[in-house]
This record gives structure tokens, C-alpha cells and sequence, in this order.
């Protein structure tokens, strides 16, 4: 990844949409996953995201013994994605780049840290 030309586009707590000028990747860093995306691929998942069916999944899956019930499928047949009702909402937050806030400060409450003093 290019150090000098990556530009953060949006964050939420879980992770960050950048973009590099100098190759022309949009990079997705999101709780352990990271993606790199083309433009074409970029807009394709990014319309994936913004337009997936939150309700529908959860109904489908209301009966499945796991927490995640929305699954976004991969070119790996044997790989998907599975994520919740709030990652799915982060991540639509991070897509959501004409609507979007400034980047805030983080809060206390945002840092995943445990202090320890000797």
C-alpha cells in the first residue's frame, strides 16, 4: 500500500475506507477484514452494501444458531462474509460517502484499550 497518497474517506469504530492516489485502490479495513477495490469493483460492492436487505436476512436466518445472519457472498465460492444488523449499518456508514460527517475526534468510550498499571 502507498504510504504518502492513501486519504482517509470515512471511519466509523470498527474500521476506515481509504483511497490511494497514486494506484488507484480503495482500501477497507473493517473489524479483521480487509479489501482492496478497483473502481469498478469499488462501486459494485459499495451498491451491494448500500441496497443489501437487512430484514429480509435476519428473517430468513431467524432460525440459525448464529449472531450474524446477513451474509455477503465472495468471487471464493467456499467464502462468505457474515455480518449483524449494526456492522452492516457501520459499514452503509462508511459507503455513504455524499452524506457523510466530518471525521470526529474519537472518544473514551471508542478506544478499546485495557490500562494497566504496574
Amino acid at each position: 500500500m502507498c504510504r504518502d497518497s492513501v486519504k482517509v474517506l470515512s471511519k466509523v469504530p470498527s474500521g476506515e475506507l481509504s483511497f490511494c492516489s497514486e494506484c488507484h485502490v480503495f482500501h477497507l479495513e473493517f473489524n479483521n477484514i480487509y479489501l482492496e477495490f478497483q473502481q469498478s469493483e469499488f462501486k459494485q460492492f459499495k451498491d451491494y452494501i448500500i441496497n443489501i436487505e437487512i430484514d429480509y436476512w435476519e428473517h430468513k436466518y431467524a432460525c440459525a444458531k448464529v449472531q450474524r445472519k446477513i451474509p455477503i457472498p465472495s468471487m471464493q465460492p467456499n467464502l462468505v462474509l457474515m455480518f449483524n444488523r449494526e456492522e452492516i449499518k457501520e459499514l452503509q456508514s462508511l459507503f455513504n460517502l455524499e452524506n457523510r460527517k466530518d471525521i470526529s475526534l474519537l472518544s473514551l468510550q471508542d478506544i478499546n484499550y485495557t490500562l494497566i498499571i504496574n
